[in-house]
């Protein structure tokens, strides 16, 4: 039979261990109390479900982020002010 039971070991640390495995000088512990010492019962109060926040992570800023970098002229970086300023569609540019 292998049940996991929680303990806590001669140097204070709470862990799950099969029962076959529990040595004579750990203190077998309630589940409720493994959860609280060990941090986990906080835990899962604080997020509600046991794992991080749904939807935790890092986020795209933009739908369509650039994939490089290149270096202009001042020239070409005002044409491309004006362009936006002025809502051009590069798409309908490149056809003609």
């Amino acid at each position: 039979m292998n049940e996991f039971v929680y303990i806590k070991d001669a140097e204070g640390y709470v862990t799950k261990k099969l029962q076959s495995e529990v040595l004579p000088d750990d203190k077998i512990l309630s589940e409720k109390e493994y959860l609280k010492k060990s941090g986990l019962a906080a835990y899962e109060k604080k997020f509600g479900h046991g794992g991080a926040r749904e939807n935790a992570g890092r986020k795209q800023k933009f739908g369509s982020p650039l994939k490089f970098q290149i270096r202009v002229t001042q020239e070409e970086k005002d044409f491309l002010t004006y362009a936006r300023e002025k809502h051009l569609d590069y798409a309908a540019l490149m056809q003609k």
